[in-house]
């Protein structure tokens, strides 16, 4: 009777790891970027791929990241005491990023 027990416990224990596992997937598949309060770091990688579509939905065939992606990142960073620099890639085709003023002047300011 309790190995059933230790075997139930063990399948929610696998069951809260694939939901983590996937989360953390779906974060990197979303957002280019893991979970920022996971990394023990005193400096904190923001990746842009692409144009930072915001106002006007880009088609489909571009690559881009988003602005709700961008700025809640950006906060973070700036509110966690414990990052002390932001590396910012830039990776977009052409050679040039297409950002609004409001990301320009936010990364200005940290």
């Amino acid at each position: 009777m309790s190995s059933d027990t230790g075997n139930v416990k063990s399948d929610k224990q696998d069951e809260k790891n694939v939901d983590s596992r996937n989360k953390e997937l779906n974060n990197i598949k979303e957002l280019g970027n893991t979970d920022l309060s996971l990394i023990k770091s005193n400096i904190q990688c923001l990746t842009i791929i692409g144009q930072i579509e915001g106002h006007a939905v880009l088609p489909p065939q571009n690559k881009s990241t988003k602005y709700e992606h961008v700025i809640p990142q950006l906060v973070e960073i700036e509110e966690n005491k414990d990052i002390e620099g932001l590396l910012i890639i830039l990776n977009t085709v052409g050679g040039d990023v297409e950002a609004g003023l409001a990301i320009a002047e936010m990364i200005n300011s940290l």
